[in-house]
């Protein structure tokens, strides 16, 4: 008899290639250039990497694009670390995609402007938080490779120009995937456990773009400004930029630059002490001189030699304006009592008293003391009182006499 054949759903088959893909590929490193870019609402990358004669889908999710360090575009050269899958409803065979690393100068520098410009934004790069870097610093931190010309270089130099510097070295790779990880924590380990640190020196010598990557790498940006040890960084060659150039506290052209920047040459030190030292002795020299110029001057003088003259003449000064001033004073007063007996003149001829002694008197009415101008103001038997130059005298009316006038001015008769 023959066997039942098997049949499979398609579902099935999907599955199978799924878990055959996934077992033969757990991990894979495939370049190709990015194509049929998208970017899904849910956050999820959807792209097509291929070459000259083939294609593959691939996904990136969401939770893993969140951590790249530039934006893909279509065109794009990468490497892409991930896994080979099956979207079993779909039936499509597909990369997922756990980290993107560009290739080639073009991606590079465009991922490299791309994250220039993000940290900007953030801040990162400017020149207020900046700190200074010590004239004469006592401890010295080193982060790059222990087995690297530039460690060589900085320790000759920092030997050269001022040897009793402490320094500590912490080794850490400078290229490579794992290099960035390791230097962010590096420095972050540093600032942790030696606070004393003056500064930090973090680089590595010269090389190509892709050698320098791990220093234009985000984490090690955010280490570097997290730092509170003050930070040079010294990548490369002169002409060399990295993104830890713009973050760093200062930025040496190389890392034996750096070592000159941090150390002050003692030998050079030594010649500007002495050349102040120099300069301060002979301005204190003549300045010596001249506050002694200055009292040889005055021991000389008249004025200690015979101070008797100088209080003679100021003597003399005061009687002269002592004199002048009593004078004036003198003039002001004559001038005031001038002025003062003609105002007094015055008011005698206007004053009543002095009418009253020519023989005149004048009569209040009592009790309200109201000056009489009129016989009308008085009848019998008021009280009056009579005030003389000399004295008053207190009287009754006993008669009044009221004055007769003219028949004609009875009739109204005007005189011609």
């Amino acid at each position: 008899m023959e066997e039942p054949r098997k049949i499979y759903k398609v579902s099935e088959i999907n599955k199978i290639a799924k878990n055959l893909l996934e077992e033969k590929f757990p991990e894979i490193w495939l370049e190709g250039e990015i194509s049929n870019f998208t970017l899904h609402s849910s956050g999820h990358l959807y792209f097509s990497l291929k070459d000259e004669d083939a294609q593959i889908n691939a996904i990136m999710y969401k939770w893993q694009a969140g951590q790249l360090e530039f934006v893909p575009e279509n065109g794009m050269k990468v490497i892409a670390q991930g896994k080979i899958s099956v979207f079993v409803k779909g039936g499509r065979y597909q990369i997922i995609v756990y980290g993107l690393k560009p290739i080639g100068i073009g991606a590079l520098q465009q991922a490299f402007e791309q994250l220039k410009r993000k940290l900007e934004r953030e801040g990162l790069f400017d020149k207020a938080r900046k700190r200074p870097i010590p004239m004469l610093p006592q401890k010295i931190g080193i982060v790059t490779s222990p087995t690297g010309a530039a460690i060589r270089d900085i320790l000759n130099i920092i030997e050269r120009r001022f040897a009793n510097v402490h320094i500590l070295i912490h080794p850490v790779r400078v290229q490579g995937d794992r290099a960035a990880g390791e230097i962010a924590e590096a420095i972050a380990y540093v600032n942790e456990r030696f606070p004393s640190l003056d500064v930090l020196i973090v680089g590595r010598g010269g090389g190509s773009l892709e050698d320098l990557w791990s220093f234009n790498r985000e984490i090690v940006a955010r280490a570097i400004y997290n730092s509170r040890i003050p930070v040079i960084s010294a990548v490369g060659h002169e002409v060399d930029y990295t993104i830890a150039d713009f973050v760093a506290d200062l930025r040496a052209p190389t890392p034996s630059a750096a070592a000159e920047l941090v150390v002050t040459n003692k030998i050079e030190l030594e010649k500007k002490i002495l050349l102040l030292t120099s300069k301060i002795k002979l301005s204190m020299k003549h300045e010596l001189d001249e506050l002694t110029s200055q009292y040889r001057r005055l021991v000389d003088s008249r004025i200690f030699l015979h101070p008797e003259e100088l209080y003679s003449q100021f003597q003399q000064e005061i009687d002269y304006y002592l004199e002048k001033i009593t004078s004036k004073c003198a003039h002001f007063l004559d001038f005031q009592k001038e002025r003062l007996n003609s105002i007094a003149g015055k008011l005698n001829v206007l004053s009543p008293l002095n009418i009253l002694a020519r023989g005149y008197s004048i009569t209040y009415k009592l009790p309200e003391n109201e000056i009489l101008k009129s016989i009308s103001q008085v009848t019998m038997k008021d009280k009056v009182k009579i005030k003389l130059h000399r004295g008053e005298i207190i009287c009754t009316v006993e008669e009044t006499d009221i004055p007769v006038k003219k028949e004609s001015e009875k009739r109204g008769v005007k005189g011609e």
